[in-house]
């Protein structure tokens, strides 16, 4: 089993910044790829950014220029660095765990962008 934990959401205005961070622990060499998704009131949770353990990366269309994810293998950790935020960016972002052909969730951080 994996364990995710995140860290780093929060209210920022439009046009900010924030960075959110994602550390795994447990059977860690299970894992693929780790990401980000994210899901809005009423709306299906949609990709936001994934990277595998060799650092291919992979990001959803609408952020695409704005988000950037990076990840450190030894510290177990993948981060989500969001410039330029917009409204409609609000909703809860998930981290995830890819472990070959199964899923790890952690419990979602909150991210509004509001003015």
């Amino acid at each position: 089993q994996v364990q995710l934990v995140e860290s780093g959401g929060g209210l920022v205005q439009p046009g900010g910044s924030l960075r959110l961070s994602c550390t795994a622990s447990g059977h860690i060499v299970s894992i693929r790829a780790m990401g980000w998704y994210r899901q809005a009131p009423g709306k299906q949770r949609e990709l936001v950014a994934t990277v595998t353990r060799a650092g291919s990366t992979n990001y959803g269309s609408s952020v695409k220029g704005r988000f950037t994810i990076s990840r450190d293998n030894t510290k177990n950790s993948v981060y989500l660095q969001m410039n330029s935020l917009k409204p409609e960016d609000t909703a809860v972002y998930y981290c995830n765990a890819d472990l070959y052909g199964s899923d790890s969730w952690g419990q979602g951080t909150q991210v509004t962008v509001s003015s």
